[in-house]
């Protein structure tokens, strides 16, 4: 099994990808997004219109690279699997709002998407991706009080198209994947969450398994 997690910045999926996973037990492994490798990080937030394709492209190569990892993790031949903090599937969310922001331009954009579509051929969406959805506002607290250094000038205008663009992904992947909409602006229960997957794995066996030959 192969679960993505997804959700805006400042939603909590890190800390909802550690818990999930370690609720689902010893053969489940967490993938956590690249924040602490990232080179480009506090030069994007500093300059968004100068860094974004950099950032971009950073980030589409490591995740094809992580993507692989779930892929030949050995948790699935255990019985068990990966929970993935952020797929490469959300890239592209956070692509498309600085092309269409002109935070990217046109040229960029069609060599970072083009990348993206050979890298395709090589991927397999997740058997089910769990949406959790914050109030913009919400995230910006919580952005906030972690305090990063390099989040400190982020606008709610930002987080308020983000999530504009990832209510167009959930309804999109919802074509391809398994999508569990989960309400997390008070956090919520990791087991009841973890319930939900196992029901709708066991309805939708036949259109998981479809999903695999993709």
């Amino acid at each position: 099994m192969f679960i993505g997690v997804a959700g805006i910045i400042g939603v909590g999926k890190t800390t909802f990808t550690k818990a999930l996973a370690e609720h689902l037990g010893d053969h489940w492994s967490p993938v956590y997004e690249p924040v602490k490798t990232n080179p480009y990080l506090d030069d994007f937030y500093a300059d968004i219109s100068r860094w974004t394709f950099n950032m971009q492209m950073f980030l589409l190569a490591k995740r094809f690279e992580q993507h692989q990892e779930v892929l030949w993790n050995p948790c699935h031949k255990r019985g068990g699997g990966i929970v993935q903090d952020r797929t490469i599937y959300e890239d592209t969310i956070f692509a498309r709002m600085h092309r269409d922001d002109g935070l990217m331009d046109d040229r960029d954009w069609e060599t970072y998407i083009s990348h993206f579509g050979i890298m395709q051929g090589f991927l397999r969406y997740p058997d089910v991706i769990v949406y959790l959805r914050v109030e913009p506002l919400i995230a910006m607290g919580r952005i906030k009080a972690r305090g990063r250094d390099a989040e400190k000038g982020m606008e709610i205008g930002y987080l308020e198209r983000l999530a504009e663009g990832y209510e167009e992904f959930a309804r999109e992947m919802e074509r391809y994947t398994v999508v569990i909409p989960v309400d997390w602006n008070n956090y919520g229960d990791v087991d009841r969450v973890a319930e939900e997957i196992e029901a709708r794995v066991d309805r939708e066996q036949k259109f998981i398994r479809s999903l695999r030959r993709i």
